[in-house]
């Protein structure tokens, strides 16, 4: 299968530019390519792996690939299907997140091997020394207001208002796609489907002022099977950061995928094969509780994103956390990742209140009657140990890493104590 139709058969494209005449030029020889990430924040997301993972499939079918981080444009901002205007941030800002996405792109795509090693480029260089006049002279008479305005992305800011400053975005991502072509031969660009304005920009001006072909893929924009965009998680990003969204996080946030998303998310997240995805499915299907294809889907993103180590150790902490381990085992900010939804009680420092006491304060219980019972008949841990002495009190023994104490009642009701 060649790459165009295996892209296609892992639900990756959802738009071109001219398909036989891309899939052609896939066919026939080495295409020069790219995608952008504007440093909107000091990490890219879920959203942006799925343009990345295409990138690296592009490469591993041979194709060279010209990874793109927007200095210049990250000082913009990209009005495409925002409700209001991004705030702007300092050019300093913008310098310190560019290189920390540089630095996890430069994960993804092999930047030592072969012809088609990747190229990591930025825009502020080309953007950097262009006067406004020349940029207005050259550039921005291939543009008619009409064909600006056209852009479904800037006809739905026009109701609520957008500043020239966003209205001429897709020119310097068109200009991008411009100086890739004239530097590096770069004709093909990939992007989200919410980039389709953008993109096209590109090719157009790559024919009104070079008079060459160009084409564009862009992705889907995923989403889970209720329609919500996937990614999002009580509407917190999963980042690639491993210091923003560990990867016990990311872990769960896979295992916790609708079983009708699972094998779309397989194709799309991981390089398994077609053929192995559907020996999944099938296994899957057999027994969809056993979640055989979240667990195959999990193992396979966070081994890519981070690494073995760090998914043996979400599964570590998987295993303890749910299936009845030794708590003190583990760090704490593993245990609040895994029991951030868990009721919560501060405890004081002055309280030196007997357990008793302290399950009724923290609502664990309802009153002492109910609280020497369940302990008298073992139903409380306390990290994990049975505890069943009515007049224990906590001591720094039972403060993990100083800052918690997790309770138990039951199999499976937990409380969080911090200090």
């Amino acid at each position: 299968m060649n790459i165009f139709d295996e892209l296609k058969a892992r639900g990756l494209i959802f738009q071109t530019t001219d398909e036989a005449l891309l899939k052609k030029a896939l066919t026939e020889g080495m295409v020069s390519y790219y995608g952008g990430f504007d440093p909107t924040a000091d990490s890219l997301h879920l959203g942006n792996l799925v343009l990345i993972l295409t990138m690296r499939r592009l490469q591993l079918a041979g194709h060279k690939p010209y990874p793109l981080v927007g200095g210049a444009t990250g000082l913009i901002g990209d009005p495409s299907f925002k409700d209001a205007e991004r705030s702007l941030q300092t050019k300093e800002t913008v310098q310190e997140w560019t290189g920390k996405i540089r630095s996890q792109l430069e994960r993804f795509l092999d930047f030592e091997n072969g012809d088609n090693k990747a190229e990591m480029t930025n825009n502020y260089n080309w953007f950097e020394h262009l006067s406004f006049i020349d940029f207005l002279r050259d550039v921005g008479k291939h543009f008619t207001v009409n064909y600006m305005m056209s852009k479904e992305s800037v006809k739905k800011r026009m109701e609520t208002g957008i500043s020239y400053t966003e209205f001429a975005y897709q020119v310097m991502q068109g200009y991008d796609f411009y100086e890739l072509n004239q530097r590096h031969n770069v004709t093909l660009q990939l992007g989200g489907s919410d980039q389709w304005g953008n993109l096209t920009a590109g090719v157009e001006l790559i024919r009104r002022k070079a008079n060459k072909a160009a084409h564009v893929i862009t992705t889907p924009l995923i989403t889970d099977s209720t329609g919500k965009k996937f990614g999002k998680s009580e509407g917190n990003a999963i980042w690639l950061d491993a210091e923003k969204t560990s990867p016990f996080e990311m872990y769960q946030f896979w295992l916790n995928v609708n079983d009708e998303d699972a094998i779309k998310m397989l194709k799309i997240f991981t390089f398994l094969s077609l053929d192995a995805i559907e020996n999944i499915r099938v296994k899957f299907e057999a027994a969809p509780h056993e979640r055989f294809a979240q667990k195959e889907l999990a193992r396979e993103v966070v081994t890519l994103v981070h690494g073995k180590a760090a998914y043996e150790q979400a599964l570590h902490v998987t295993d303890i956390l749910f299936g009845g381990g030794q708590l003190k085992e583990l760090k704490a900010k593993d245990i609040l990742s895994g029991l951030k939804s868990v009721p919560h009680y501060a405890v004081s420092a002055d309280e030196n209140l007997n357990i008793v006491e302290l399950l009724i304060q923290s609502g664990i219980e309802t009153s002492k009657r109910q609280a020497r019972e369940d302990l008298t008949n073992g139903a409380i841990y306390i990290n994990g140990e049975r505890l069943s002495d009515l007049d224990y009190v906590l001591s720094d023994q039972d403060k993990i890493d100083g800052q918690l104490t997790v309770i138990r009642r039951g199999k499976k009701k937990n409380f969080v104590l911090t200090y």
